[in-house]
């Protein structure tokens, strides 16, 4: 019998909880590098990636992966695809803060159709299904109403990425001068969905990678914010890495844009 998607969350629900575990209780945390010492992989990616991967299949055998952790990805536009960053904030895991999460989206013919982010520490499960709206904890959520000024905005930049670096600081000392405050806490998925839950009124980072975003993305939209390229342009379902701008609303994406204009 046919999964509905609505059943289909709920099995990556129940995933990401199991995972959780394996999270919460990690020993002997050991790192790899992978394009260098502060882009890192541990043993836990690959064992919250493979049970995973193992309860998913067990509910959809004819699925496919697109994962951080997986060395030949599969195709985007599958009939059926999870898209999984096993560890979202690997580093926070490994150096021992608190804030990391495990990221899934399940994707019909390159569309999104449920996401589901779970942040183990606080034992916060973030979900959504494309037009049912936007979930924590069974609680819908919906993003903040206030603007940039009344905001608390967040943004990210990978330490591997250092040609990056100079950009993102810029915009974030123009957003720290414009807004309430900011916030780098590490983890992509996790900075969505404080946009989703009102906590944050604006997210943005100029390289991230389908399985950073993709769960978090429809989180924020079904929350009632947006989502979009960083130039304010609609973004398209993509393997390549791309520079994003999440915010509660068009008139803080538009404050953003016109404040940042000269700086991107």
């Amino acid at each position: 019998m046919l999964m509905t998607i609505e059943e289909i969350c709920l099995v990556m629900q129940e995933a990401e909880r199991k995972a959780g575990e394996l999270i919460l209780h990690a020993k002997g945390v050991m790192t790899e590098n992978k394009s260098g010492a502060r882009d890192v992989v541990t043993q836990y990616d690959r064992a919250v990636q493979q049970l995973v991967i193992w309860n998913l299949r067990a509910a959809l055998p004819e699925a496919h992966f697109f994962c951080e952790e997986m060395n030949e990805q599969e195709s985007l536009d599958a009939a059926q695809l999870f898209i999984i960053d096993p560890i979202d904030g690997t580093m926070n895991f490994v150096r021992g803060f608190s804030h990391s999460c495990v990221s899934v989206a399940y994707a019909e013919n390159g569309v999104v159709q449920a996401a589901a982010v779970y942040n183990p520490y606080l034992d916060e499960m973030f979900h959504a299904v494309r037009g049912a709206g936007a979930f924590l904890n069974g609680s819908p959520i919906r993003t903040a109403g206030d603007d940039l000024g009344n905001s608390v905005v967040c943004f990210g930049t990978a330490p591997y990425n250092p040609e990056l670096s100079d950009k993102t600081f810029a915009l974030a000392r123009r957003m720290f001068d414009r807004s309430l405050d900011v916030r780098r806490e590490g983890t992509a998925a996790l900075d969505l969905c404080s946009v989703a839950a009102g906590r944050a009124g604006l997210y943005f980072e100029l390289s991230l990678s389908l399985w950073d975003y993709a769960a978090g993305a429809l989180i924020v939209e079904e929350a009632g914010g947006l989502f979009r390229r960083a130039d304010g342009e609609a973004l398209c379902f993509s393997a390549e890495k791309s520079s994003i701008v999440a915010a509660a609303s068009e008139s803080v994406l538009e404050e953003y844009l016109r404040e940042t204009e000269e700086l991107r």
